[in-house]
């Protein structure tokens, strides 16, 4: 990959910069400004900017570099940079590339990384299953114990309330007795008392009659006399008024007789 890019530059840009060092005559003068210029450049920091055979630029996992440097300084020169020109662009593709793989690897990780990560992983999972499996036990042997309490506890409670609602019934029960014993004696009471009421009106009743009819018997009797009574004074006053009028009349004849 690396080398098809730097075919590529080589191929669009090493080759144009090539051209303008071997141009007309006109322009020599320009690549000679150029060149000075870049010496100047390179001579401020030539230690720094020096080809190393051994960079430390990106390698893969078996310590391989991803593309040859030397084999570029030499295509630059072959293609008309000098040394110091070559070892500069090698030196800024190095300092690209491992620019660029630093920011590549500072979100990735080696296979030696992640196999720890995942072991690490690996082994929490585990214990948190461990964990998780020692906690439903004790939660399961909780609940287990929790729930033969209620057991005990409901079948407590099923005899108890057996126990009251029996009582509740017997004394149920022996009260009603009692009630209707009660209440049998009482309508018997009653009825007795209820008898002798009514013996004693009918007494009572038995002796008005005989009391009216002896009542009766003696108004009429004194009705009887009376009526006889009044018969005889009937008698005696007609008699006294028919003596009146005899008398009346005796008299209107003799004071009649006396005036004729």
């Amino acid at each position: 990959m690396w080398l098809a890019a730097l075919r590529s530059f080589q191929v669009s840009n090493i080759n144009t910069s090539a051209g303008l060092w071997r141009r007309a005559p006109g322009l020599k003068l320009k690549a000679a400004s150029v060149r000075q210029k870049a010496k100047r450049e390179l001579k401020t920091s030539i230690k720094a900017l020096q080809y190393d055979l051994n960079p430390d630029g990106p390698k893969a996992e078996g310590g391989k570099l991803f593309f040859d440097t030397h084999a570029v300084v030499r295509l630059f020169e072959d293609n008309g940079f000098t040394p110091q020109q070559a070892e500069v662009i090698v030196k800024l593709l190095l300092k690209t590339t491992n620019s660029n793989m630093d920011v590549i690897s500072s979100n990735m990780v080696t296979k030696v990384q992640q196999e720890i990560v995942s072991q690490q992983l690996m082994s929490k999972i585990t214990a948190v299953k461990k964990d998780m499996i020692i906690l439903e036990r004790s939660e399961f042997s909780e609940l287990l114990a929790e729930n033969e309490k209620l057991k005990i506890h409901l079948s407590q409670l099923k005899g108890h309330l057996a126990d009251g609602m029996n009582k509740v019934r017997s004394d149920n029960i022996l009260d009603m007795n009692l009630e209707k014993s009660r209440i049998k004696t009482m309508k018997a009471e009653h009825e007795k008392k209820l008898l002798m009421t009514r013996k004693e009106i009918m007494e009572m009743t038995a002796e008005q009659e005989a009391h009216l009819t002896q009542t009766n018997m003696k108004i009429d009797t004194e009705v009887a006399g009376l009526k006889t009574m009044l018969e005889s004074h009937k008698l005696d006053t007609i008699k006294y008024l028919a003596g009146s009028v005899f008398t009346c009349l005796t008299v209107v004849l003799g004071f009649y007789r006396i005036w004729m």
